[in-house]
């Protein structure tokens, strides 16, 4: 048996689960700014992909740069649902000062 699809296709469904509270804890912290570190280190994990040649690693790491580069628009997403209300906003760092 071949096991390789299955591996793949489960990294895959983690990983992407692993990127949606890196998104939302991203946007809470820190907002739309770090949104350059999501296309750099997406950018460089696809072009790391290239130069493995383990097919099963190479695909895992590239699963990873698309997820990276997709959390790019979740991340301007997310601003817009905390907008809507649908999620907690970050109270200023101005009253965090005063208590």
């Amino acid at each position: 048996m071949y096991f390789d699809g299955m591996i793949i296709a489960l990294s895959t469904f983690f990983i992407i689960g692993l990127f949606h509270p890196i998104v939302i804890k991203t946007e809470y912290y820190f907002g739309t700014r770090p949104w350059w570190i999501f296309l750099l280190t997406g950018l460089a994990a696809i072009i790391g992909s290239l130069c493995i040649s383990n097919t099963l690693l190479s695909a895992i790491v590239g699963v990873i740069g698309a997820s990276l580069l997709w959390s790019i628009g979740e991340l301007f997403q997310q601003k817009k649902r905390v907008e809507r209300g649908w999620f907690p906003k970050r109270p200023s760092r101005d009253k965090e000062a005063e208590v």
